[in-house]
């Protein structure tokens, strides 16, 4: 019943009125870590991510939740993803935690939780926790530059991957683009909908899509392939409402991943590296929700000195799944097993990511592992390289 036919069945069973939507029915559909590997191999053609996403709404309002689940809702979904600042604050008492000694002490005498374990390893280390908040650069805006775009900053990602954010924004700047601000966007709602939130996600995507129309861009750039596949996705929310719906797919039509934007507008613009053997490991819902996955692949083989290899399994996930590392640690543990395998047979020096999730799971893992791995997001690495071809290009 693990299977993904095994959770239409039990759908189906529950829309027939045949079984009840509590017990095993919530039990197997926890289970699922909505990677949608199943969609892209699926010969029929099911739609299974709308089923999944139907099954948590039901799931939610017929169960009584734990305490752990209870929080982890109200606490992240409500009081924390939807507000930067809240975010930012988090990141800083991270730093603090990681900085005055705190987090080898807690360590050591066994302080934190049982149920709490995972989500505190999944704490980055102090050189991204350090790091400033990503700013629009001053000489973003001259005259003749294009074309117009917005970052989606997302919220974990400018909290606790800072650098991830200023790396696109510098990639950005020099290839021309004139990056416009965007302010009062939000989290892009992506938890909230995986875990049945639907009203909650409106919300967030409302308050995004309003605060992207004011910037004037023409383009929202996003460098997390969940949060971009959330973001695409937003017509999804609004299908029984027409006007919402309109905007929501004119709004999804101008979202376009870091990969493909640098892919298009890049024209012979490449770089150049110290010789470095880096494999990819694709972010699910940037490869199968997206479908973006040979642009990242063209963007690291752009890069001299950079032997791309590739991975057994590159379509696997990680165990990361939004917050699946968090509620489901025991089964995350087991897929992240087999992935940092993977990972170690390659030989690779640098595993390059496409994703927040992805970035701080396999980070996390790689330490635990004792792992002598550095792990990059894809334009960490290609700001760390050298541009070459000499000019800087406009785009058109």
């Amino acid at each position: 019943m693990d299977s993904p036919r095994g959770r239409i069945a039990l759908l189906r069973a529950v829309a027939e009125g045949r079984i009840e939507p509590t017990g095993s029915f919530q039990v197997h559909f926890d289970r699922c870590l909505g990677c949608l590997s199943c969609v892209v191999t699926c010969p029929s053609g099911v739609q299974y991510r709308t089923l999944l996403d139907t099954a948590k709404i039901i799931s939610l309002q017929a169960r009584r939740p734990g305490w752990l689940e209870v929080i982890i809702r109200w606490l992240a979904l409500r009081q924390l993803f939807p507000y930067p600042g809240r975010m930012e604050f988090l990141a800083w008492f991270g730093l603090l935690y990681e900085r005055s000694g705190i987090r080898i002490l807690v360590r050591r005498l066994h302080l934190i939780p049982r149920s709490l374990r995972p989500l505190e390893r999944l704490l980055p280390e102090r050189d991204y926790l350090v790091a400033r908040t990503s700013e629009v650069p001053e000489q973003a805006n001259p005259a003749g530059r294009s074309p117009r775009v917005a970052l989606f900053r997302g919220c974990v990602q400018d909290a606790f991957l800072k650098p991830v954010n200023q790396a696109t924004v510098r990639i950005l700047d020099r290839l021309g683009a004139t990056l416009l601000d965007m302010p009062g966007q939000t989290c892009c709602g992506a938890a909230h909908i995986h875990l049945g939130e639907r009203e909650l996600a409106r919300r967030l995507a409302r308050q995004n899509m309003e605060a992207f129309f004011r910037s004037g861009a023409e383009l929202l750039i996003t460098n997390a392939g969940g949060c971009g596949a959330a973001l695409k996705e937003y017509p999804d929310l609004f299908r029984d409402q027409p006007e919402g719906f309109q905007q929501a797919q004119r709004f999804a039509s101008m979202v376009c991943d870091v990969s493909e934007f640098l892919v298009e507008y890049r024209n012979t613009t490449s770089w150049e590296h110290n010789p470095i053997r880096v494999t990819y490991a694709d972010s699910c819902h940037l490869r199968h929700a997206q479908g973006v996955i040979d642009q990242p692949r063209e963007l690291l083989n752009a890069i001299r000195g950079v032997e791309l290899v590739e991975l057994e399994h590159p379509g696997a996930c990680c165990g990361s799944a939004g917050v699946y590392n968090i509620m489901q640690p025991e089964i995350a543990d087991a897929i992240l097993e087999k992935k940092l395998e993977d990972i170690a047979a390659t030989g690779a020096e640098v595993v390059v990511t496409s994703n927040p999730g992805c970035q701080l799971q396999i980070m996390a893992g790689a330490r635990r592992a004792g792992m002598q791995v550095q792990v990059l997001h894809l334009v960490e690495l290609i700001d760390r390289s050298r541009a070459v071809h000499g000019e800087r290009h406009a785009v058109a």
